[in-house]
């Protein structure tokens, strides 16, 4: 089973310096929408049999072309949405910097727990819940293996990939993932490989190369292709 996990393209207050959160009614920005339209694409002719998404509108946004286009409705999973920044919400990012917290974020996410809002590690448990339910769902749905889409936000997908290359919580700002950026993880019975991080390129078909392998086995001395 394989996910490509898709960040939401450039919204309103990416460009404006703000942590937008779960603030209703942020929308994409010019740039964010041709991110939206260029996924039909990216994505090709790859079989992509189900989309998943966060509730909110960036995110709604991001997926409304690909999913009209694959003839697919999109799946609003509240467990996907955006971190819980409580009071920090809304807040100029070069101002939050500023407050002790943030070192805590930087360096020791696991301990964080944002004001008002939630912790990280409890948003890397419901993320990585619901991408493995939805993997286990969907092959048993379609009996086998699944290409399907997720899409979130930055520090979900950061905590979801950290948890595929078994990294503890705390290395996960060593994870990008740009707006409009794919990353792809697929599930074994062994283990998650995960086949592409901040992948921004014109075609993601390359990447998925590896996804025909069914074996939960790594490669001894490195892969062939």
């Amino acid at each position: 089973m394989t996910v490509i996990v898709l960040r939401h393209g450039r919204s309103t207050s990416n460009t404006a310096g703000v942590l937008a959160g779960r603030s209703d009614g942020v929308d994409l920005d010019d740039r964010g929408h041709e991110q939206a339209v260029g996924l039909i694409d990216r994505i090709g002719e790859l079989p992509i049999q189900a989309v998943v998404c966060s509730p909110l509108l960036r995110c709604r946004r991001t997926v409304e072309p690909l999913a009209e286009a694959l003839c697919l409705e999109p799946l609003i999973d509240d467990r996907l949405s955006e971190v819980d920044y409580g009071e920090w919400t809304g807040r100029n990012i070069g101002d939050l910097a500023k407050e002790p917290l943030w070192q805590v974020v930087q360096a020791h996410p696991s301990a964080a727990v944002f004001p008002g809002g939630e912790g990280l590690a409890q948003v890397q448990a419901r993320a990585v819940a619901a991408i493995r339910e939805h993997d286990r769902r969907l092959a048993l749905q379609h009996g086998g293996d699944t290409l399907w889409i997720a899409c979130t936000h930055g520090d979900v997908i950061k905590a979801v990939i950290a948890d595929a290359f078994g990294m503890h919580l705390d290395s996960f700002q060593r994870v990008t993932a740009d707006p409009g950026s794919v990353s792809v993880i697929r599930y074994t019975q062994l283990r998650p490989f995960v086949l592409h991080v901040n992948h921004t390129g014109a075609r993601l078909s390359s990447a998925l190369r590896a996804a025909t392998k069914p074996s939960g086995d790594a490669v001894v001395g490195g892969s062939a292709d």
